[in-house]
């Protein structure tokens, strides 16, 4: 795919992108997740924090997504990428909205020299990297298989400790970043700059994308990031 910096070819990109991580994520798991034009559907109860739908176009349907995943799964939820669905006759409501971000491809500025960053490398560092993203211990919601060409886990230590962290994903035409996190005397700013300068060392011809709210989007926006449109989170409650 050919991205062009018009809006709606980037928002496709993005929701292509992200659809990619949370099939990967799910085939880790051994689920078997499927694309479809206008949507990426599981039949089955994806990990927690991952939804059960995302859609891929605006013109996909509610229904037809809504019949392709197991509503009576506690947690079932779908990812409106376009927040064009109307997922209330189906039983969901909306678990909260944000924008998708980007941008262009090139070079970051450097990175925040208190943070040391690399690429974790096997299923120890993984582990590790996990635990630091939660906050208490890793679950194994991150699997070792994830870790290739594609999809990069950046670690940001410090005093050789994981304080700071995100995934860094290709996919679509684009690279999207997802799980930034930091921890303990790491700050979000420094966070974006390290990741964002691997990115632009790694993939220096891909444009790079997301999504965000609340405080976490002014952040991106003070990294260089701008919006391109809404997204909703829907969650099954009926």
């Amino acid at each position: 795919m050919i991205i062009t910096h018009d809006t709606p070819a980037l928002l496709l990109a993005a929701a292509r992108n992200n659809a990619d991580w949370c099939d990967a994520v799910c085939r880790g798991h051994g689920l078997r997740p499927e694309f479809a034009a206008d949507a990426w559907t599981s039949s089955l109860r994806t990990p927690p924090m991952y939804p059960d739908a995302v859609s891929l176009t605006p013109e996909a349907s509610a229904d037809t997504i809504a019949a392709a995943i197991d509503t009576d799964a506690p947690g079932c939820s779908v990812k409106d990428s376009f927040a064009t669905l109307d997922l209330v006759p189906a039983g969901f409501e909306v678990l909260f909205e944000a924008q998708w971000i980007h941008r262009p491809a090139g070079a970051a500025g450097a990175a925040d020299s208190r943070l040391e960053w690399s690429e974790v490398g096997d299923a120890g560092e993984l582990e590790a990297w996990e635990a630091a993203w939660d906050g208490e211990e890793s679950t194994g919601l991150f699997r070792p298989s994830l870790l290739g060409e594609g999809i990069v886990f950046l670690a940001g230590r410090a005093g050789g400790r994981i304080v700071a962290g995100a995934v860094a994903s290709t996919g679509g035409g684009v690279v999207g970043v997802s799980n930034l996190f930091t921890r303990d005397e790491a700050d979000t700013d420094a966070a974006w700059a390290g990741v964002l300068a691997r990115i632009a060392a790694r993939w220096p011809d891909l444009d790079v994308v997301g999504y965000e709210h609340g405080a976490d989007l002014d952040a991106a926006v003070r990294a260089g990031f701008t919006s391109l449109g809404p997204l909703r989170i829907w969650v099954h409650t009926a």
